[in-house]
């Protein structure tokens, strides 16, 4: 699959560009790249998705937020392929029309009908059922490894008694003769710049080009009823507080056995007990003694996939950071797994009886124990470059 290209590249605007500098840079390329005036043109189509889908996330300030944040796979894009999760690539010619109808107000005015495809009015189009947003917490386990989640959701489905045509019949259907089926009618009116055409959705059908003479008596017309549906899906290892992921198909069903909207899945991290996330690194906080910093010792640390244990050599000062290779989290996008950090921190008791501050006064008169730092141990920065390193 090729690699997605930038957002702000496809729309060729800057990324401090202003809402209104996004909307008619769109307007640009989808106009250039429009079906209607390049017709059986395969390539000219592809860059049409791809500038809507570029404009579906940078309008939105959320999904924009997250882009610049995480770029693609904060859309949701690596998870294509789990469980019906996909990014924002999924758009259909009908989903673009349907979505961003609202910027071509007016017609394009070179011969265009609207922003659909060559004349077709309301009811020529697949209608699209609503999308619905849940959250789901995830523990860390689950966010290193993936998970199946499965979640009841309350849903229009498509009524199970007329099969979502709203009708008790196909019979009781009939074509609208306002519109004579089109959804839309079409009214000229004389200006002062001469005469003018508009279109409008039909008021007697309501922009369907049908109309129903016997509604279902479950739906009542509708087409769909609400129930509660058991909807599972895969959340792949390594996502992210924030991240919003895509389930295709498994929102609200659509008047007129059209698509069915979408399920948005926002993920939320419940925080660990023992480990901190850090990116794809895993931090944890080890408490020593300082005989054990000393003498030098081993111990059991957490992680995400059980107990790992390392060697504390003798001499470790408190403040440094063990690296323990790939026992972080998944990168997303599968580039390789993160570290786990292990911060020794000496352990100072409270209280002490007589005979240990006997023990710790000849100590602190021996030389040995006197701090000798070097410079490398004295410059913070240095530190944190090999911790990172």
């Amino acid at each position: 699959m090729a690699e997605k290209r930038d957002y702000y590249e496809v729309l060729g605007v800057s990324r401090d560009a202003s809402a209104e500098d996004i909307k008619k840079a769109y307007r640009k390329m989808a106009l250039k790249y429009h079906p209607d005036r390049n017709p059986g043109d395969a390539a000219a189509e592809e860059k049409f998705k791809e500038a809507a889908e570029a404009y579906d996330v940078l309008s939105n300030p959320d999904k924009k937020a997250r882009y610049d944040k995480f770029g693609h796979a904060g859309m949701g894009g690596a998870a294509g392929g789990a469980g019906g999760f996909d990014g924002f690539g999924g758009f259909s010619m009908e989903d673009i029309f349907s979505r961003f109808g609202d910027i071509f107000s007016g017609g394009f005015g070179g011969g265009f009908s609207g922003f659909g495809s060559s004349g077709r009015g309301s009811a020529g189009r697949v209608q699209k059922g609503s999308n619905i947003r849940i959250r789901v917490k995830l523990s860390l386990s689950e966010i290193v490894n993936g998970v199946t989640k499965t979640v009841k959701i309350k849903k229009a489905v498509r009524c199970p008694q007329c099969g979502g045509r709203g009708a008790e019949s196909e019979a009781d259907i009939r074509t609208c003769e306002t519109c004579h089926g089109t959804g839309v009618v079409t009214r000229v009116v004389q200006s002062f710049m001469g005469r003018m055409q508009t279109t409008s959705p039909c008021p007697a059908c309501g922009g369907e080009g049908k109309v129903i003479t016997k509604p279902c008596s479950r739906c009542h017309g509708a087409g769909v009823v609400e129930e509660t549906e058991e909807v599972s899906f895969k959340i792949p290892a390594g996502v992210v507080q924030g991240m919003q992921l895509t389930v295709h198909g498994k929102g609200n069903a659509a008047k007129g056995n059209g698509v069915n909207g979408d399920l948005l899945v926002l993920i939320e991290e419940e925080e660990d007990g023992e480990l901190q996330r850090d990116g794809n690194d895993l931090i944890y906080t080890l408490f020593v003694s300082m005989p054990d910093l000393v003498l030098g010792t081993s111990a059991d640390i957490p992680s995400a996939d059980g107990k790992v244990r390392i060697k504390i050599e003798p001499g470790t000062q408190s403040g440094t950071f063990l690296r323990v290779r790939g026992k972080g989290v998944p990168d997303i996008n599968g580039y390789g797994r993160g570290d786990l950090l292990v911060f020794i921190q000496v352990w100072t008791p409270k209280k002490i009886d007589r005979d240990e501050k006997e023990m710790f006064e000849k100590l602190r008169a021996s030389g040995n124990f006197q701090p000798k730092p070097t410079k490398k141990d004295m410059n913070f920065f240095d530190r944190m470059k090999k911790m990172f390193s």
